[in-house]
């Protein structure tokens, strides 16, 4: 494994020159990740949404499957983000009083988390509801987008509101 320049900024090496991290030593482990993000939204483009009345279709069909594509293409959009053999990505919104909460989790037995998969989910998730609804509502806000949880590997379990 190569040396860093500051251990907490694992993607820089020595000299600070970007590169990935060299993970072969590592043992493979189940691994977890959980986030979520909010889109807010006018009441009438809600109800929209809700009702599944919008013009283009089911609007959080389509967030879903676009989030689980989006999860398996992190690699692809992220420079130096390994490529993961994901074993579940899951998709949960639920409709609040302003907007839509996504709730992504993403698995794999890997070498490294799975935290960038589901976070490039959520946030792929809103765009595709942001893009569905623009015609409606262009001042939607897409917020709140976090890691809520991640478990394994070799830095164990960390859980939002306890680092």
């Amino acid at each position: 494994m190569s040396e860093t320049a500051n251990p907490a900024l694992t993607h820089f090496n020595a000299a600070g020159q970007a590169h990935m991290v060299d993970v072969g030593a590592k043992a493979e482990t189940h691994r977890v990740a959980r986030t979520e993000g909010r889109i807010r939204m006018l009441p009438a483009t809600l109800a929209l949404v809700a009702q599944g009345g919008h013009k283009k279709g089911d609007v959080l069909g389509i967030a879903r499957i676009a989030a689980i594509m989006a999860a398996k293409k992190a690699s692809e959009l992220i420079p130096l983000c390994h490529p993961l053999p994901l074993t579940r990505v899951d998709v949960d919104f639920s409709i609040e009083h302003d907007g839509v909460r996504c709730e992504v989790i993403a698995e794999t037995v890997g070498k490294t988390g799975v935290e960038m998969e589901a976070l490039t989910a959520v946030n792929v998730a809103l765009l595709t509801i942001y893009d569905m609804c623009k015609a409606v509502d262009r001042g939607m806000v897409i917020d709140g987008v976090r890691l809520l949880e991640k478990r394994g590997g070799k830095s164990g379990d960390w859980h939002a509101g306890t680092s």
